[in-house]
């Protein structure tokens, strides 16, 4: 498969100015369970008939609404996206994410592979999944920021449709963090799907932060690794200031896994 990855791109990795935005298709790699599969554990977990029509953070507050202890739900959940058949020194996407050295990386993944690959390589990196966790950052460290919370800390956990609404608010602490982070710097999107409304609507606040801050034409280059032959999306991504990478092909995980060969090939030229 070949691609053609722009020039600004690579260049504003070499120069450490791009920041990642690591969406499910990084854990999907994996082998990870996607959220059609929590979906069927909330609605066999209720007992309910209808539960496919739901959308799963709908059904997930739902249930949490209906369950006043919810330790059964995280510990089901870190065992479903922690598996102990999983090599993470095999996973060549997150090898390149640890030598492409992003300065920041944030993630939308409640998972910690992301922080195993960096303790694997030895590579120097800080979970922030709290505000306070941004203290006390120390030069060289890559930031790892749990966008949507960490099972490590259930009480942090983005799942259900409230949560959902309160983040896409971009008003907690984080939010003002990425807001932040998006006004002065590119950002670089992969594992995300353009049928899923929240990255959509994430896309559409950040750039209408910009549009109320400053010219477009100062605005930093976005990109996103498309995945799915879409003409329409790749239009409304343009038209939010975010330049669409197609990946030619039908596997979703290859083509992950080609994106990165290529990208750390044309930085490490």
């Amino acid at each position: 498969m070949m691609i053609e990855l722009p020039e600004t791109l690579i260049t504003g990795i070499k120069d450490k100015q791009v920041i990642l935005f690591a969406g499910a298709g990084l854990s999907s790699h994996l082998g990870l369970p996607l959220f059609d599969v929590l979906k069927s554990y909330l609605g066999e977990q209720l007992g309910l008939r209808d539960w496919p029509e739901l959308d799963y953070s709908a059904l997930a507050e739902y249930y949490l609404l209906q369950r006043q202890n919810h330790a059964e739900l995280w510990s089901w959940m870190d065992k479903m996206w922690h598996p102990q058949n999983i090599d993470i020194h095999a996973s060549e996407p997150h090898r390149c994410i640890v030598e492409l050295d992003f300065p920041v990386i944030y993630t939308t993944n409640y998972d910690r592979w992301l922080e195993i690959a960096f303790e694997a390589a030895g590579k120097p990196f800080r979970k922030v999944v709290k505000v306070n966790d941004l203290a006390g950052i120390k030069a060289g460290e890559t930031e790892i920021i749990k966008f949507h919370g960490d099972l490590e800390d259930p009480d942090s956990i983005v799942l259900s449709e409230s949560s959902f609404l309160r983040r896409m608010s971009l008003d907690e602490p984080l939010d003002i963090r990425l807001r932040a982070d998006s006004l002065a710097k590119p950002l670089l999107f992969v594992g995300y799907s353009m049928s899923d409304p929240n990255i959509r609507y994430l896309l559409f606040r950040l750039q209408q932060l910009w549009d109320e801050h400053s010219g477009a034409s100062q605005k930093p280059a976005s990109y996103l690794l498309m995945v799915e032959n879409d003409n329409i999306q790749e239009c409304l991504l343009r038209e939010r200031g975010v330049e669409p990478i197609r990946m030619p092909g039908k596997d979703p995980n290859a083509q992950l896994t080609c994106f990165f060969r290529t990208l750390i090939t044309a930085v490490q030229a």
